[in-house]
């Protein structure tokens, strides 16, 4: 059987099984794949004469770009052969710098039938974060719109430079000649389904963001347990909502929905307006909606009853979503809100099927593809633990590893379990509970955040001898990070000291992780000298629930001057 066939197979079994959790879940193989090249092996071929929508963007000044798969098809040919004219070659690592733009799409389509290895990268990175991608991450192609651009200009090195926009700009090639490039792609030979494809950096517990590489199998073909969550049919009109260069944006802004043969909805806002998005589902028509908990939060607070949505399947990703956001919207639109799991690692593993009865606040079941156990510390199995995934067999969607940490890999991927770091329990029927992380690292509006990189940024400052940061409870973001600062001696705790750090993190710090709250205070430590950051946190969580503050505690929103 050839390799197209094979995941035709697969998608089409779980969408013939989108209603029987319990069929699919036995049933389910992942395909056996030698070489597969998810563009030319599946995309084109369903392509071929397929006028339908597959990309839909619009703006909210009634600006409007339907592509449909026929004409991505086509474009992304045209641009595989003018980036293969500039340079680009199979297993070239390319870092891809773009907001939710029509290229985004056409590149990433044409990076696979390159065979180039695309680095998505936010838009919000500042110049030292790219110079760390470039640098350790071995970029010899970058490809930006113009407004990013400019942040190049302080990252040295001799990659390609391609700019998205109408602007020229010295020394980066224009996109625009992409459209003058042959029409018909020829490869310039097969792709193995185990090539790289995708490299992600992931913020860790270490000083460096981890390097997550994922093959042309892992995504491409992982994501059917992702289209299978989200419930989505051939015909759907699906709006995820969530920013390029994370790995959720792969999740449902791109494999999902195509391998279900639905359109892509896109809604371009400077930034999140619930009322303004609300009118968009309306407008569209969508039908299928996924969003992280920060923006059901939002949503919320607008009067969903007085939107007449045609939404079918509504999930939620990211972190919990709470039990009485859930409700409320169960109240206004008569659906509920599924929960589901996953990792840059991995595709969604765990996830409130389709068809099934959702108990609120659960997280949901194994989803099919996936075996997954609770571990404790000793790798004894039970109803609370580690959420751990089995290995016999590995399922498909694996990640190949972390480039940069070889034994970081071998520790995870070479026994009988992947660790994924997240503490969970189960009840009888089988449902997974969600209690927390196993170690110190955090959500805040959807981005995942590691303390230790804050923490090394705010050290770098000039009156700062020691900091800690941890999650702060908040309404809207889940949490946000706040930083118990040391400050060296004969700097005193003020007003102005919290006023310039919260402008040094500013300055440093790209905005989705920047320090929110500070309290100067001494750290609380073990005998060893380690900060016990267990005990902020639940300090943190007791002060919340008092509605009280620290002694010498600021907040970002004390300030009105601080841009």
């Amino acid at each position: 059987m050839d390799a197209g066939r094979a995941f035709l197979e697969a998608r089409d079994f779980l969408i013939a099984h989108r209603d029987d959790y319990e069929a699919a879940y036995a049933g389910f193989r992942w395909p056996a794949l030698d070489r597969f090249n998810w563009a030319l092996d599946y995309f084109d071929v369903y392509a071929r004469s397929n006028d339908r929508p597959a990309l839909w963007v619009v703006d909210d000044e009634g600006g409007e770009t339907k592509l449909s798969f026929a004409q991505l098809a086509e474009r992304s040919n045209r641009i595989a052969n003018y980036l293969r004219a500039c340079g680009v070659r199979r297993g070239d690592r390319m870092l891809l710098m773009l907001p939710n733009m029509p290229p985004l799409w056409e590149i990433m389509l044409a990076a696979i039938k390159l065979g180039a290895v695309v680095s998505p990268a936010s838009t919000l990175l500042s110049a030292a974060d790219l110079l760390d991608r470039i640098e350790r991450g071995e970029m010899r192609h970058v490809i930006a719109d113009t407004p990013s651009s400019g942040r190049f200009a302080e990252v040295p090195g001799t990659y390609t430079r391609i700019v998205v926009g109408e602007d020229e700009i010295p020394g980066w090639l224009p996109f625009a000649a992409a459209s003058e490039a042959p029409a018909a792609f020829e490869p310039d030979g097969p792709t193995g389904a185990g090539d790289p494809f995708l490299l992600y950096f992931t913020s860790g517990t270490t000083a460096k963001p981890k390097m997550v590489l994922h093959s042309h199998q892992s995504y491409p073909v992982g994501h059917l347990s992702t289209m299978y969550w989200v419930g989505l049919r051939e015909g759907d009109v699906h709006l995820n909502i969530s920013s390029p260069g994370w790995a959720k944006h792969a999740w449902s802004c791109f494999f999902a929905p195509w391998n279900a043969g639905a359109t892509i909805f896109i809604h371009q806002l400077p930034r999140f307006d619930g009322q303004k998005t609300l009118a968009a589902l309306v407008r569209h028509g969508v039908t299928t909606l996924c969003a992280p908990p920060t923006v059901w939060r939002m949503l919320i607070l607008e009067d969903l009853k007085s939107y007449p949505v045609q939404l079918r399947e509504l999930v939620s990703a990211g972190e919990p979503l709470n039990p009485e956001v859930i409700a409320q919207v169960r109240e206004a639109w008569g659906l509920t809100v599924r929960d589901g799991y996953g990792q840059t690692e991995t595709t969604c593993q765990i996830g409130n099927p389709p068809g099934e009865e959702v108990k609120v606040g659960g997280m949901g079941k194994p989803l099919p593809g996936y075996r997954i156990d609770l571990l404790d510390a000793d790798g004894s199995a039970g109803d609370e633990g580690e959420i751990s995934i089995r290995l016999d067999p590995r399922p498909l969607p694996l990640m190949e590893g972390y480039l940069d940490n070889p034994e970081a890999s071998a520790k995870l991927l070479g026994g009988s379990h992947y660790r994924t770091s997240d503490v969970a329990t189960r009840d009888a029927g089988g449902t997974f509970w969600y209690v927390g992380r196993a170690d110190d690292v955090f959500k805040s509006s959807d981005y995942r955040i590691s303390p230790f990189e804050l923490e090394s940024a705010l050290i770098e400052h000039e009156s700062v001898a020691e900091a800690a940061v941890v999650p702060s409870p908040d309404p809207i973001r889940l949490s946000v990070p706040k930083a118990y600062v040391v400050l060296k001696p004969g700097v005193k705790p003020s007003l102005a000291a919290a006023h310039a750090l919260f402008r040094f993190s500013r300055q440093r710090l790209a905005p989705f992780a920047r320090i929110r709250r500070i309290e100067f205070a001494e750290l609380p430590k073990t005998i060893s000298g380690k900060i016990r950051r267990v005990q902020l946190r639940a300090m943190e969580k007791e002060r919340h629930a008092l509605n009280v503050r620290g002694e010498h505690e600021y907040w970002e929103d004390d300030f009105i001057d601080l841009d």
